[in-house]
């Protein structure tokens, strides 16, 4: 028997991925100078959440990356492919591509954490916890070739012009449901002191002192 015994983890290749990355790092431990050059780090794309990566370079980047991930954990983690092993036809399927971004990312930090516990909790909980929703949600119907999305049909009703409408009714007639405050209710409390020891009038509510 030849060949490493396992297989090393694919980190984020790319100048865009390695940048989102860095970027992420120093909006939380960077100094002032650094997180200013940052800007607002709700604006940041992340990685784990592809829809935020915006920019075509990065996109591309990260695809490249998850694609590399799957290939590099079915070989890693899945034995019986009864078990669970991540279709090839994974861009097909959007709920695939955002639990895999997200387990991809986990298994990154896991890998850079100084002890570990982080990996532990890898194993223990992502890696179980992601087969037996894939198992629930894909079963076997991409084993040989993709198959249609089964919820496709009743997707589309959903989305069409006149079901949104009808749920926009029942939204608006909840709304309406509630009872208007009572004018009496709206008008400002009279305040209630109480004289401390001191000398001193204090609100028991709120605790201001007067």
């Amino acid at each position: 028997m030849t060949g490493q015994l396992a297989q090393p983890f694919p980190t984020p290749s790319g100048d865009e991925l390695r940048k989102a990355y860095n970027d992420l790092y120093f909006a939380v431990n960077g100094d002032e100078q650094k997180k200013k050059q940052i800007g607002n780090p709700n604006k940041l794309p992340r990685p784990w959440d592809p829809p935020t990566c915006t920019k075509p370079a990065l996109r591309r980047e990260l695809w490249k990356w998850l694609d590399d991930v799957v290939i590099w954990f079915n070989h890693e983690y899945v034995w019986d492919h009864n078990a669970g092993m991540i279709p090839a036809c994974w861009p097909q399927h959007p709920h695939l591509v955002h639990e895999i971004a997200v387990l991809a990312d986990q298994r990154r930090r896991a890998g850079i954490d100084p002890t570990s516990s982080a990996l532990e909790e890898w194993h223990r909980y992502g890696v179980p916890g992601f087969l037996e929703r894939l198992k629930t949600r894909t079963k076997n119907g991409c084993d040989e070739h993709h198959a249609r999305w089964p919820a496709e049909a009743r997707h589309d009703r959903g989305a069409t012009r006149p079901s949104a409408d009808s749920r926009a009714r029942l939204f608006a007639d909840d709304v309406a449901e509630l009872s208007p405050v009572p004018e009496r209710e709206r008008q400002p409390q009279a305040l209630h002191l109480v004289r401390q020891p001191s000398g001193e009038l204090m609100d028991p509510v709120t605790g201001e002192v007067f």
